[in-house]
């Protein structure tokens, strides 16, 4: 079931700014795991010897990491104020 918002989504609310974010970090998540095991899963089945798909994965999980610490730990949910 998708998630339903009560209100009329704005990007000025805290909480759907949140769920926005935290929706977009699970899309993330996917993309990495399905392209990954992809990329894994023809490189072992062809013996393609793919040395890059270390680095490949490596540097992706480190930008993965960093997008998770920035909306789970850093990321300012507070109201806005027009000031």
């Amino acid at each position: 079931m998708p998630p339903r918002w009560p209100r009329v989504p704005d990007r000025n609310d805290p909480e759907f700014r949140q769920l926005e974010d935290k929706i977009n970090f699970a899309l993330h998540v996917g993309i990495f795991s399905a392209s990954n095991s992809g990329m894994w899963f023809v490189d072992i089945l062809q013996k393609a010897n793919w040395s890059w798909a270390v680095s490949v994965t490596g540097v992706w999980a480190i930008i993965l990491g960093i997008h998770a610490l920035y909306v789970f730990q850093l990321a300012d949910y507070s109201p806005k104020t027009d000031g």
